[in-house]
């Protein structure tokens, strides 16, 4: 199957509920300059839509004052995510999971757009090792 290159609303993690379970419940690696916190969705978890994942991205109020720079960043990080999911949906649909994925900017300047693609490709990568790693 292909997996079209979109981000639609049905892919952001806006269910209060399942933000305080990714957050109370979830698993979470570092990996410069985002903190990724991950969970497995439960069968009884507001999991609407076909996509196997929901993603939330946030950026640090404390480092970026001016919300024309965290706009900035979530965009770079928005965009690197869209392009690049299709690796992560894969594995996730083989497996036949669903993942809520928070994606958490600790960096203290504005990336670049290839700074941030390139991190995102390598968080990507280290959320198929973990589920390699968790569902043998």
């Amino acid at each position: 199957m292909h997996t079209p290159q979109t981000f639609t609303k049905v892919e952001r993690l806006c269910n209060k509920s399942l933000i305080d379970k990714l957050f109370t419940r979830g698993r979470s690696f570092f990996h410069y300059p985002f903190k990724v916190v991950f969970r497995y969705a439960d069968a009884n978890d507001k999991f609407s839509g076909t996509y196997p994942a929901k993603v939330l991205i946030s950026i640090s109020k404390r480092h970026f004052k001016r919300a024309v720079e965290r706009n900035r960043i979530k965009r770079l990080v928005r965009e690197s995510y869209r392009i690049n999911k299709a690796l992560l949906y894969k594995e996730l649909e083989k497996r036949e999971l669903k993942l809520t994925i928070g994606i958490l900017f600790t960096g203290k300047a504005v990336p670049t757009y290839h700074e941030t693609e390139k991190k995102i490709i390598e968080v990507i990568h280290r959320l198929i090792l973990e589920l390699k790693q968790e569902k043998k």
